[in-house]
């Protein structure tokens, strides 16, 4: 993997670790994401807030590929929501679903996301477990 590719390992495990103290050295204090403002304060506490609706959030890699400066990303998620996600009424059901993701890197850090959840796929789960059982 390319150097720009071993950061963004190295960013996934920090989020995974929940380090937030290390997430200044992989995302700028000057972050956008989905063309919000977030600044470094705000990306924390949307990744702060994310680990608590899902108290098992784990980033899996599934597909990653590197052009400098961008990084795109398939992201695999398997987890239990408390409550609501996405305005979807999980309450502690177990989903799959995937995010595609697209970073822009400056000075080796993260300046810019672009993420889409398929919030369709965690839709399909959930009818299929509220029909009833044959």
């Amino acid at each position: 993997m390319s150097e720009l590719g071993d950061i963004y390992e190295d960013y996934i495990e920090c989020l995974n670790g929940q380090d937030w103290e290390r997430l200044g050295e992989f995302v700028h204090e000057d972050v956008v994401h989905n063309d919000r403002p977030l600044g470094l304060a705000g990306y924390r506490a949307m990744l702060e807030g994310d680990f608590d609706a899902i108290p098992d959030l784990r980033f899996t890699m599934e597909l990653c590929v590197c052009e400098p400066p961008f990084v795109s990303s398939r992201l695999w998620f398997d987890c239990a929501p408390k409550g609501e996600l996405f305005g979807l009424a999980v309450n502690g059901r177990r989903i799959r679903f995937a995010e595609n993701v697209f970073y822009r890197f400056q000075a080796g850090r993260i300046v810019q996301v672009w993420s889409v959840i398929d919030k369709s796929a965690i839709e399909a789960q959930l009818v299929r477990a509220a029909r009833p059982q044959q």
